[in-house]
């Protein structure tokens, strides 16, 4: 196949190979080179770190107990502020929980997070649902609902919303609309990612991890002072696995993971108490894409399986033989982000300055028939290219009777996304017998064989292509104030205004088949065509359709689109209130009752030329309690909610589009939820540590027809109606030298509540296996790390007891080649982790 973007060449397997060697080379470079200059610079410095460690006082008693069970400051109102003071449902994801699940990026946390789902089957187009919200779309015309932030900088819907943890401090994850401070793409939720800052002791550490199915992890950080008011903290991380899948018929691996990336950041402790922060990070993906594992049984070659398919007589995919023939099968990614952060005090107040700029390009290609047929061949893929520039400015202060922040924000981003469908004239041959009982190719080679013409009808690639542009501009002003209105009361009002201006279009140039052309260049150039008329094969208006299925689209076939870009421009403006009425009931026990509204702009459909989408808009109601007993170190939170999502924007597979394959296309809907989070967590002993949490929700349409005609109203949506998980942490102290920590987590979740709409693939019944059904998963790390601190070891184990699960259905080749595909959960993986500080 021809690539119509330049950075879309397929790169060899050896490339991740060679790129592993730059990970190690950054390391070294960060052991060797960085200690040095911090030495060079001020030699005095490495003395002065040690004594400023050693004379660190000793943590009061308690503050130890409060700080494990998550007793800590935070920043989700854009202000600094105990956890359990802000009004606001939230779970915290603190470094040693990311540690102990041996979790490489937020998906690892499914489960954990009741009401948080992260989808990362595809690293490039991430999915993420908060209580219920959330958007499967892939296409740059739209946005998602839940907000992704990395030290406030938001990272975009697809390429760069699904990093590794990279030195992460904490990950904030923040339940409801968040619009008022974090933005118009946070209407469901936000999840704020902090990092850590240099300090100015001189520090280093490694991990290291290996398991099986080929696991290779490192990571490594090293912080160094540059002088009195300078440091500088650099990072690297790099993983790597062969996969757990293999192709039945090459033995080649597949599922792996082959990433690494890399961060600096350095700190300013600048003249009138500034505080200046800049830093680089950098990503780069190169694996193989998520492998399809096809559900029906293949008969002999050259046959094709039956249409329409039976499901009774489904293959299980965790036990069925796996085949890829995607060429040039790959999912990579390119990234690079630069954020300069400056933090100015004042008499009256702190000012605020975020810059942030972000790249990336990313491609995609994966099978979409789980076959390895020549004649059901179906390829999609991805390619996008994204820049995007942030501006926000924040003044904030505080006095006896209020607590304010207010500011501005600027965000542009510019994207150029292709999606492609690649195929081959054997696939359409197979496509128009079963759609319209004519296998095109098939009969027209026949007749050239009985004219006695020579022609080439099968073997040719067809590929067809959707272009789109796109240009995003959001300006906000915000204002957010605690009024202490009483000593046991405070009243916050916040405001945000938005305007949003979208430029996009489309363009969908005819089919690139360099091969067929050729041949039908050569049979015009004889007559063949004209032959068959006289011939009385074909009658006139016959031919016209048989040269149409031959030379023009199948699938993005929208004329308008086909000889040049179509153009689309809308503005959207919206203003987003938020009211909180806290009480303190007792100095333990705080209760709060909120009305916020969220929004989202509206949006293009980057599959069907001219579609355009109104804003997405959420009001939703809460009331919770949040509490900590200091003397038993026991905090239970909860929070009691309802919200009216109006004009959702979600994916869908439509098969009667008027094109020969399934379209996906992003659709809207109005949705309604009641639910209930709760979560507690008791330090019951110096040395033992229980957590649990839980969310229940009943979401459904309230007005739903999709573009099939099937009507969803007042059926549920399909968040599950539970969902819940437990831990529990015990550390031996003097234990073998050292002190020794056992570490166990357990997630559960409920069934997918399904609904009439059975072409999406998420609820399914079949002899062989479920779809949708409840979901347990449970991890468990035994470690012990050395008196000095310095080094440690241990052994984790995820997904203990090897649950495995179907994770959905992929119908898009099913009703025209009888090919459904489909995914499956990641089985046990045990591991051994060493870490070392310098």
């Amino acid at each position: 196949m021809q690539n119509r973007e330049p950075w879309a060449a397929a790169r060899s397997p050896s490339s991740a190979a060679r790129a592993r060697p730059l990970a190690l080379a950054i390391w070294r470079a960060l052991l060797g080179g960085a200690f040095a200059a911090g030495a060079l610079l001020d030699p005095a410095i490495a003395a002065g770190a040690t004594e400023a460690a050693q004379s660190q006082p000793a943590t009061p008693a308690g503050q130890g107990e409060d700080a494990a069970i998550g007793i800590v400051t935070i920043t989700a109102q854009s202000r600094t502020q105990a956890a359990q003071a802000v009004p606001i449902a939230m779970q915290l994801i603190s470094s040693d929980q990311i540690g102990k699940l041996a979790a490489v990026n937020l998906s690892a946390m499914n489960g954990y997070i009741p009401g948080l789902a992260v989808d990362a089957e595809q690293p490039t187009q991430p999915k993420y649902a908060m209580r219920g919200i959330g958007t499967s779309d892939f296409g740059i015309g739209t946005d998602s609902p839940v907000g992704v932030y990395v030290d406030g900088v938001y990272t975009g819907k697809t390429g760069g919303a699904l990093m590794n943890f990279n030195d992460t401090q904490r990950v904030e994850v923040l339940k409801g609309p968040q619009g008022t401070l974090f933005g118009r793409n946070s209407a469901g939720g936000a999840i704020s990612v902090i990092t850590r800052e240099p300090s100015q002791e001189r520090a280093g550490e490694v991990h290291l991890r290996a398991g099986n199915h080929g696991l290779a992890y490192m990571d490594g950080l090293l912080n160094v002072p540059l002088s009195d008011t300078m440091a500088l903290r650099m990072t690297v991380v790099d993983q790597y696995s062969k996969g757990w899948l293999r192709d039945a018929a090459t033995g080649e691996h597949l599922n792996g993971n082959s990433d690494w990336g890399t961060r600096a950041t350095l700190r300013w402790n600048a003249p009138e108490q500034t505080k200046v922060l800049l830093s680089w990070e950098h990503e780069k993906l190169d694996q193989k894409a998520r492998p399809a594992i096809g559900l029906v049984a293949l008969p002999a070659a050259p046959g094709v399986p039956t249409v329409p398919v039976n499901p009774q007589a489904y293959l299980d995919p965790r036990t069925a033989p796996v085949y890829n023939d995607a060429i040039g099968n790959a999912e990579a990614r390119d990234f690079d982000g630069v954020t300069l952060r400056v933090e100015r005090p004042f008499g009256w107040g702190t000012f605020n300055s975020t810059t942030a700029y972000r790249h990336f390009k990313s491609r995609n290609l994966e099978d979409s028939d789980g076959t390895n047929r020549i004649n059901t061949h179906l390829d999609t893929i991805n390619y996008e290219s994204n820049g995007s520039w942030q501006q926000e400015f924040k003044l904030s202060g505080k006095t006896a009777l209020v607590d304010w922040v207010g500011g501005a924000s600027f965000y542009y981003e510019n994207a150029h996304q292709t999606s492609q469908i690649g195929m081959n004239t054997d696939t359409l041959d197979t496509v128009f017998g079963n759609l319209a009982g004519m296998p095109v190719y098939t009969l027209l080679d026949g007749a050239a064989q009985q004219f006695g013409v020579p022609a080439k009808f099968f073997g040719n690639s067809w590929q067809e292509s959707m272009i789109n542009r796109g240009q995003s501009k959001a300006y906000a002003l915000f204002a957010d104030t605690i009024w202490h209105v009483a000593p046991k009361t405070n009243l916050t009002a916040g405001v945000r205004l938005t305007h949003d201006d979208k430029r996009f279009s489309w363009y969908s140039p005819n089919r690139d088949a360099p091969g067929l052309d050729a041949t039908l260049a050569a049979l015009n150039a004889q007559g063949f065509f004209p032959g068959l008329v006289q011939a009385g094969a074909l009658t006139p208006d016959q031919l016209q359709q048989v040269m149409g299925a031959l030379t023009q689209n199948i699938e993005f076939n929208n004329p308008s689109a086909a000889t040049a870009a179509v153009s689309a421009h809308k503005g959207w403006t919206d203003v987003s209130p938020r009211v909180v009425l806290d009480y303190k009931l007792t100095p333990a026990v705080m209760v709060y009752g909120s009305v916020t509204k969220g929004y989202q702009a509206g949006g293009f459909n980057a599959l069907a030329v001219a579609g355009k989408y109104e804003p997405e808009t959420i009001w939703n109601y809460e009331a919770g309690v949040k509490s900590y007993f200091r003397e038993q170190h026991l905090l239970i939170n909860a929070s009691l909610f309802h919200y009216k999502f109006s004009n959702l924007q979600s994916l869908s597979l439509i098969g009667n589009t008027g094109s020969a394959i399934p379209t996906y296309q992003v659709s809207s809907s109005n949705q309604v939820a009641t639910g209930l989070d709760a979560e507690a967590r008791w330090q019951a002993t110096r040395d033992l540590r229980l957590t649990f949490s839980s969310e229940y929700i009943n979401q459904k349409y309230q007005h739903f027809v999709t573009g099939d005609g099937v009507d969803l109203s007042d059926q549920p949506v399909g968040a599950p109606l539970w969902s819940a998980s437990a831990g529990i942490d015990y550390t031996w102290r003097d234990a073998f030298g050292g002190t020794v920590n056992v570490s166990a987590q357990h997630a559960y979740t409920g069934a997918t509540r399904c609904n009439a709409d059975a072409l999406q693939g998420a609820c399914l019944r079949t002899p062989a296996f479920t779809v949708g059904g409840a979901r347990q998963h449970s991890d468990l790390r035994l470690g012990w790390e050395a008196d000095s601190g310095n080094w440690g070891v241990a052994l984790f184990v995820n997904n203990v007891f090897d649950k495995r699960y179907v994770n959905r259905i992929d119908n898009t080749s099913a009703g025209i080649m009888g090919t459904p595909f489909a995914t499956v959960s990641e089985p046990r993986r045990i591991g051994v982790e060493l870490r070392a500080s310098l």
